[in-house]
Order: structure tokens, then C-alpha cells, then sequence
């Protein structure tokens, strides 16, 4: 089963794992990185990582990032296809560069400043 790592407090990131759920056809789980977890792998990224950047763990271990984390997630659900072409060589390039800059800019406005950086936020 994969895990997707996502940032609980993020409205955009509420809408899309909720769809992600509704949408979902299984092997796909999902943890709030602001729950703290018991079960959490040992092997985890650091919380300023996971909320840069969306993690995926796929179930046979390894650690999926950004944009392919997005594409593999969405691979769960019947509409999976859709993603698929931004992994394409020519369109892979840009799309990630598209969803990094998206990501920091996403990270500098809720988190980089320094009364929101603080754990409790």
C-alpha cells in the first residue's frame, strides 16, 4: 500500500486529498503530517521536506517526491491517466519546474516566515 504525506492545514491540499478519497479505488493511504503518528516509518523525512515538497511511500519502501508523488497518487483513481503525460520526456521538465516553484512559493507563505514556521502552527 502507498502513503501519501500531505499537509493537513493547506485548504488546496484539503480539496485535493479529499478527492483523492472519494476517487480513490484502494491501495492508497494518507497521513496528515501534523498528526503525530505511531506508526510513522522511521525513515522519515524531515517535516520541513514533507511540507516543501508532497512525499509519497510506496509500499514497497521507497520515496516518491513532488510531481511523480502527485502522478503515482492519482494513479490510484480512475482519472490516473490524466496525470501520466506529465511524467513524458519534453513535458516532464517543465512541469516539474512548474510544480517546484508552485511548491516554494506555497511553503515561503505559510511556513518560511518566522511566527510560521513554529511547530505549533
Amino acid at each position: 500500500m502507498d502513503t501519501l504525506f500531505f499537509d493537513g492545514r493547506c485548504p488546496l491540499c484539503q480539496q485535493e486529498i479529499a478527492a483523492l478519497k472519494r476517487l480513490q479505488s484502494g491501495g492508497l493511504a494518507f497521513a496528515d503530517i501534523h498528526q503525530s503518528a505511531a506508526d510513522a516509518p522511521a525513515h522519515l523525512p524531515s517535516r520541513e521536506n514533507l511540507l516543501r515538497r508532497l512525499h509519497l511511500l510506496t509500499g514497497e519502501g521507497h520515496w516518491i517526491v513532488g510531481l511523480q508523488a502527485n502522478v503515482r497518487a492519482w494513479s490510484h483513481t480512475r482519472l490516473g491517466w490524466l496525470f501520466r503525460p506529465l511524467l513524458w520526456p519534453g513535458v516532464h521538465g517543465v512541469a516539474r519546474r512548474v510544480y517546484e516553484r508552485w511548491a516554494d512559493r506555497r511553503y515561503d507563505k505559510r511556513y518560511a516566515c518566522g511566527p510560521c514556521s513554529r511547530s505549533d502552527r
